[in-house]
């Protein structure tokens, strides 16, 4: 009897062992490849300028002007055609099918036209069975066959949006459960591994879900972002300067605001996506669009354009371009985040390389402010050399720094302890 319980134990181990390490090598399987974004991915996305109408035209000037204007070789070296690129039916071997009016040359050719100007090509694709507007081109079911033509495309990245699943007489009634959402993403993580290609992953569930750093390089935290396709962007909650379009989504502020919550899982290859970005947006002042990007530098977030290049004023450019704005953001020691607070003034902090530190200095309220702040209360060296990024100049050696702000405003800076 003894013989048998111990026989019976020792098979039921081998087979909670076999369990466990198929689980683990599952697991294994789909992981996140991080050489893919040792730093935060940058680039340009169609979506919060044109939205579902984007057209060949409107990317092929996109690339044109990025490689011209100085912003690929200052690190935007993606170009990603969000939704609106498909017609909105597959074909009859499930195919997907690039419009035909708006993309007659199809996405092979423009993605052949993007890498020979020295860029990545991504497109945004849907794990269920419907696109977000309802049309039934989601890849639920044609994983392979859409997995075929992005080989076949040489596509270098892939956003997965979580769009409709099922809809009534689809025999689906489950619906996006948290446990088939991360079924569907895991799916899509382990093709991407082992399909011979170097894809990076970027994958959109509305909200950072734990999965997101073991599963994908980069993750939305929030919904979308008010865009100039929608009515334009707004840089805190109900501050949409036209008022005939109201909001329909997040403030740039209500962004940062949850984005912040999740700074400890970025890192290591994978990065907290806060949406793409709305500099060049008219709804927003310059000083606005200064903030918005520093912000965006200071946590992090992947760099996407979110703008017309053909429409950039040499003010966003210089922005946009900015080298120095840029090194802060690929700097990936962490993601920074907000450390004060205190009626509408507030402070953000990355620790960078080298022992030295980013500091944004934020008026987040339209009435005038002054923000001080004293290093050493900060925990960081008494003394600090400081140099103001956004003019790219030293403002020499303090222990203490004080911004006026008459209206909304920001102060970004470096400050490196001495020695």
């Amino acid at each position: 009897m003894k013989t048998k319980t111990i026989t019976r134990l020792l098979a039921i181990a081998a087979a909670l062992f076999i369990l466990h390490f198929s689980f683990f090598i599952s697991r294994a399987a789909a992981q996140k490849r991080p050489e893919l974004a040792p730093t935060p991915p940058m680039g340009w996305n169609s979506w919060n300028w044109y939205g579902p109408k984007v057209t060949e035209p409107d990317v092929v000037a996109a690339i044109d002007i990025l490689a011209s204007s100085g912003l690929r070789d200052a690190g935007y070296n993606y170009i990603v055609i969000d939704g609106g690129w498909r017609e909105d039916f597959l074909d009859a071997d499930g195919k997907l099918l690039p419009s035909a009016d708006r993309f007659p040359r199809g996405m092979k050719w423009l993605a052949e036209y993007a890498h020979s100007k020295g860029f990545k090509f991504g497109l945004h694709i849907v794990p269920g069975r419907y696109d977000c507007r309802g049309n039934r081109i989601g890849s639920y079911g044609n994983e392979q066959t859409h997995l075929a033509q992005f080989l076949d495309w040489k596509l270098d990245f892939l956003k997965l949006d979580r769009c409709t699943l099922a809809k009534a007489g689809d025999n689906d009634p489950g619906g996006w459960t948290p446990a088939r959402v991360r079924k569907e993403y895991t799916k899509w993580s382990e093709i991407f591994r082992n399909c011979g290609r170097d894809i990076l992953l970027s994958v959109s569930n509305y909200k950072f879900t734990d999965w997101y750093p073991e599963l994908s390089n980069m993750g939305r935290t929030t919904g979308d972002i008010n865009a100039h396709y929608r009515g334009g962007a707004e840089f805190d909650k109900g501050e949409n300067k036209s008022p005939e379009k109201p909001s329909w989504g997040w403030s740039v502020m209500a962004i940062a605001d949850t984005n912040n919550q999740h700074a400890k899982h970025a890192g290591n290859g994978y990065w907290n996506d806060a949406e793409m970005l709305v500099t060049g947006d008219p709804n927003l002042t310059h000083e606005e669009q200064k903030a918005h990007f520093a912000l965006w530098c200071v946590m992090s977030a992947p760099l996407f354009l979110g703008n017309d290049p053909r429409l950039m004023t040499p003010e966003e450019l210089a922005l946009i371009s900015n080298r120095e704005l840029i090194a802060i953001n690929q700097d990936p020691t962490e993601q920074g985040s907000r450390i004060l607070s205190a009626n509408g003034a507030e402070v953000w902090m990355k620790k960078l390389r080298n022992n030295e530190y980013a500091i944004l200095l934020l008026n987040r309220h339209r009435a005038p402010g002054e923000i001080t702040v004293n290093f050493e209360k900060l925990g960081l060296p008494k003394t600090m050399r400081v140099r103001n990024l956004y003019d790219k100049k030293d403002l020499g050696e303090k222990t203490d720094l004080t911004a006026k702000f008459p209206t909304r405003d920001s102060l970004f800076i470096k400050a490196t302890p001495i020695k």
